[in-house]
């Protein structure tokens, strides 16, 4: 048999409801409404860790954060974790990642030298947009070299210690200071040309790596870092939304108090929109590469045995609660991120409502490729619902965990407990928007109990001893 070609479309930072197939009659996002249509849409889908690194390797893996001992940001992914272009290898698979992947720390270390492999035969990593010389900024100065300047989103500030305390200079100027690289005020028209962006690079080089493939298939992951903050992004994206018109969060009153009134000020119905701004135009950028991808792919005549997913590694608080970013704790805002599954052969237009994780995400693609699935790995294939059998598979409960906590999401409940032992339960066909803590009411103890027990029959189920070699 001919295996399928994989292609994974991973976003930085989106939330599930930032799509226009997903309820949003706000955001321009036709290319990924399309997909939708053509697909499989899961409605509640969520990652396993809330921030960057760790959710990025659980999905790769298959395994929870907790069982690679990769719970929070800094942790290098050991080399030799199973991951899925790791699975995929022996199967003659050409594979590559085209963007941020994020597998590393990246503010400590010199991106000129070669990156670990991890499995991949074909690298061009780029985690941050302009702020290293890596794989985007060689691009973009083969280009335009006269605007290096205007291509960096800022540098974080522990990539400014890093070099203060070695003494090393960069050769081009970085937009702001080290705050300026977590600028939650809103939109950035962007200084460079259209075609410099981040986006831009990785749909430039995702399309020629499509048109390079041959008869092997192929696994091809393209890492936007769209919609991560600051939301700098071109004027023509900007242009397609009128910020006076877009909606804003609906807070409780009690939250709602505590909103400043300076228009200009962090909060204030102002600013809620223009952050909204920036966050819809930098989706729409990558809606407009997505279109260009999948055109480039059904050029090639490779769309019908390729397998498409569209995901992102967490969400965004976007200003709910009164935040921007993400991290604890990893409310639907944060934890719940598109999934979309385009498979040849399957039914189109499916949508799914029940559970999914992330680590279901390649179990999935493994059998759809006829390939078993590592004994180590822990996520459940997607297969039997794509295949439109509603019934195929049903999860009780979603979990999101992290150094000191873990979070349960079930259908109707999200349940919290910390290393202390403290717990908290919302209610969230009531309270969507997760702020109103039940843990203490009386009535409410019955479901506590019952959380408690998903979580640990969830733990039970998680557990991987190594194999035995013989009865003893």
């Amino acid at each position: 048999m001919k295996r399928p070609n994989i292609l994974i479309l991973y976003t930085d930072q989106q939330r599930w409801d930032a799509l226009g197939v997903n309820g949003n009659d706000e955001i321009i996002t036709p290319n990924l409404d399309a997909l939708a249509a053509r697909g499989c849409n899961f409605s509640h889908h969520f990652v396993q860790n809330p921030v960057c690194m760790p959710s990025r390797v659980s999905m790769f893996s298959s395994q929870y954060p907790s069982s690679l001992g990769i719970t929070r940001m800094g942790v290098p992914v050991p080399e030799d974790t199973l991951t899925l272009p790791q699975a995929l290898k022996q199967y003659g698979y050409r594979r590559a990642n085209i963007g941020k992947l994020h597998f590393l720390p990246h503010a400590n270390r010199d991106h000129t030298l070669p990156h670990p492999s991890y499995g991949f035969d074909h690298l061009e990593i780029a985690d941050e947009p302009g702020v290293y010389e890596d794989a985007y900024r060689a691009w973009a100065r083969a280009r335009a070299p006269e605007q290096m300047d205007a291509i960096s989103a800022g540098v974080p500030p522990g990539t400014r210690v890093w070099q203060e305390a070695l003494g090393i200079e960069d050769d081009i100027v970085h937009r702001g200071d080290p705050k300026g690289r977590f600028d939650f005020a809103g939109p950035i028209p962007c200084a460079a040309d259209d075609n410099l962006t981040h986006s831009a690079f990785v749909g430039e080089r995702t399309i020629e790596f499509i048109r390079q493939a041959r008869d092997e298939p192929f696994l091809c992951i393209a890492g936007f870092y769209s919609p991560h903050a600051p939301w700098i992004v071109p004027q023509s994206y900007l242009d397609l939304y009128d910020a006076s018109a877009l909606s804003i969060p609906s807070f409780p009153p009690e939250i709602d108090r505590q909103r400043p009134a300076a228009p200009d000020a962090l909060y204030s119905d102002d600013q809620l929109r223009g952050a909204r701004h920036g966050y819809y135009a930098m989706i729409s950028e990558v809606d407009d590469y997505v279109g260009r991808i999948l055109a480039a792919l059904e050029a090639c005549g490779k769309r019908d045995e390729t397998i498409v997913v569209f995901t992102s590694d967490h969400g965004e608080w976007l200003g709910e609660h009164l935040r921007y970013g993400k991290g604890y704790p990893a409310p639907d805002v944060v934890s719940r991120v598109p999934l979309i599954i385009d498979a040849p052969g399957m039914p189109a237009g499916g949508e799914y409502e029940g559970l999914a994780e992330a680590v279901d995400i390649v179990p999935t693609l493994l059998e759809l490729a006829a390939i078993p699935q590592p004994s180590i790995m822990q996520g459940e294939s997607l297969a039997g619902v794509l295949r439109g059998d509603g019934d195929a598979r049903r999860k009780d409960a979603a979990l999101t965990e992290a150094a000191g906590w873990k979070s349960l999401r079930s259908p109707q409940f999200q349940y919290l407990i910390h290393i202390d032992g403290r717990e908290c339960l919302w209610d969230l066909a009531t309270d969507p928007g997760a702020y109103q803590d039940l843990a203490e009411l009386r009535e409410y103890q019955p479901e506590l109990a019952r959380c408690r027990k998903l979580l640990l029959t969830r733990l039970l189920a998680m557990e991987r001893p190594l194999p035995r070699t013989w009865a003893y």
